[in-house]
């Protein structure tokens, strides 16, 4: 090997993995909120999926059906969570955890949550045009969630981490623009952690990682529905992409994959930067 060969490998450093993006959804189907840093606890980060608006009979709304929830966005700490929208102003919640618990539904499975008050169902039936309540998950509140590795979660769909490559999203968007459409944003898909340095689709090969100071195993893949098609500035219904494309190339028992779910192996602190390793790696394709 010559000098000059050994001096390239030298100054050679594989590219790592990181932490590009880290967000969490307070309340489900409304806008996600970027964080810079946050808990990975068993149900995901910290707020994750913790409130859920419903109609007066505790059916859980979703943009699937109220696009407009996207249009509202929460900040919560552990005391207060305000809710605003455009043209709508805000709404201050003290959130209460000692109030009597009442059924919710969530894709027809009965849970308990408890109700946070006339003032915050006022605001939100005025912003999405019908009669709605807004719930808390009670401290009791106990769900096992499914999938391969199992685990936890507040009122998410599933599992308690939605994790998405970058480069997953670059292949799609070039797709979409190759056929004549437009891209679309990562918010399109609502990921808790987005991972830059992978090729895309590494998420479909990855039973186990460590993220930041917290571990994951891979639960099932991401299928994707109609939300993907709501702009999530707007609450409107966008489509046909992604989904039309996404079906060109990622077809899967159940719908079409794109991103993975994963449980909360070990949880730690992660932020944005955090290096993402993969402790096991699988041949297998786990997201199709």
């Amino acid at each position: 090997m010559t000098g000059n060969r050994v001096a390239a490998l030298a100054r050679y450093v594989a590219p790592v993995a990181t932490i590009s993006e880290l967000y969490h959804y307070p309340v489900k189907s409304c806008a996600g909120v970027r964080v810079p840093a946050g808990a990975l606890g068993p149900a995901g980060l910290a707020h994750d999926r913790r409130f859920l608006v419903t109609d007066p009979a505790g059916t859980f709304r979703t943009q699937r059906r109220d696009p407009l929830l996207a249009t509202i966005t929460p900040a919560v700490d552990d005391t207060w969570l305000t809710l605003s929208a455009p043209g709508a102003g805000a709404v201050r919640v003290r959130i209460d955890t000692e109030a009597p618990r009442r059924p919710v539904t969530l894709f027809g499975e009965g849970f308990r949550g408890i109700d946070q008050g006339d003032e915050a169902a006022a605001w939100l039936g005025a912003v999405l045009g019908a009669a709605s309540r807004l719930v808390v998950a009670p401290p009791e509140h106990d769900r096992v969630t499914d999938g391969r590795t199992p685990g936890t979660s507040a009122y998410a769909d599933s599992c308690p981490v939605h994790l998405l490559s970058a480069a997953s999203l670059r292949e799609l968007n070039d797709r979409i623009t190759a056929r004549g459409g437009d891209p679309v944003p990562m918010s399109r898909f609502r990921p808790n952690v987005v991972v830059d340095g992978w090729d895309a689709h590494e998420e479909d090969h990855a039973p186990r990682l460590t993220i930041g100071g917290a571990a994951l195993a891979y639960a099932k893949p991401a299928i994707r529905c109609a939300v993907t098609m709501v702009d999530q500035r707007t609450g409107r219904r966008a489509g046909p992409e992604p989904l039309r494309t996404l079906a060109s190339y990622r077809r899967a028992p159940g719908g079409v994959a794109f991103g993975g779910k994963y449980a909360v192996a070990r949880p730690g602190p992660v932020a944005e930067g955090d290096p993402v390793t993969v402790a096991d790696r699988s041949e297998a394709d786990l997201g199709r």
